[in-house]
């Protein structure tokens, strides 16, 4: 009876030390979901992933003393995950929305994105006023083509197929801007010394993290992450290096 009482304690006691760990291990790595498809925000490169978010979140955690487990899924389910508790946050350029909030939390905004101008430097084009009654380049079936329908009626829409045909055009002269996301816009004008992206923007849609409502703390300390980042002028550092340097 001795031998199995004390044999029971032991397995209590080894199940209880591997439980403490792995519940340390869940306090201090964060698991992360993204589709790393989406330069220069999550991409893969050299088999690694890599992008403003990427560095941001590693940032992040490592302000808060902890690690991140990244975990690659379609976009489509980056939500569900967090609800099924596959997942602690979502970060994949992700638009804090209303019909988002209603599922999960999100964080302070970390970044704006939206619709912005790309135009050449010493072009006609400084401020979105000046878009009337010129050719701006769109790429068809995205929500730039029934904004400056709704809101510019007077540019004129040069409707193309691909992304890289919409910046060509602006290129060769053919438009004297496009429209389109921030992110895509800013990548482009990093590597075309005779690109920019105007300052003022043509619609402001931010970035959050996303967290599972069950987690309100771990909001709360990536908001002051996040501040801290903001603070000591990491967070500015890791935009400058994605959005603003020339791309190498």
């Amino acid at each position: 009876m001795t031998t199995r009482r004390t044999l029971l304690t032991a397995a209590l006691s080894l199940g209880l030390a591997a439980w403490t760990a792995g519940s340390a291990h869940a306090q201090e790595t964060i698991r992360a979901v993204t589709d790393a498809t989406f330069p220069p925000m999550e991409f893969v490169k050299d088999g690694k992933r890599t992008g403003f978010d990427i560095e941001l979140v590693e940032a992040l955690a490592g302000a808060m003393g902890k690690k991140v487990e990244w975990i690659d899924i379609d976009f489509k389910g980056l939500i569900p995950a967090l609800q099924a508790g596959r997942a602690d946050i979502a970060v994949s350029a992700i638009y804090i929305t209303p019909e988002r909030s209603r599922v999960v939390d999100f964080t302070d905004p970390y970044y704006a994105g939206g619709l912005v101008v790309l135009t050449k430097k010493d072009g006609p084009i400084k401020t979105l006023k000046d878009m009337d009654g010129r050719k701006v380049s769109v790429q068809v079936g995205t929500k730039s083509v029934n904004y400056l329908k709704e809101h510019f009626p007077s540019v004129q829409r040069v409707e193309v197929e691909k992304n890289q045909e919409m910046f060509s055009l602006v290129q060769i002269g053919r438009a004297e801007a496009a429209v389109t996301g921030k992110p895509a816009a800013k990548l482009f004008a990093q590597s075309t010394p005779d690109l920019t992206v105007l300052t003022e923007q043509v619609t402001t849609e931010e970035y959050g993290i996303a967290v599972p409502k069950s987690k309100p703390e771990l909001t709360r300390d990536l908001n002051a992450a996040l501040a801290k980042l903001k603070a000591d002028g990491s967070y500015q550092a890791i935009v400058n290096k994605w959005f603003e340097a020339p791309a190498k």
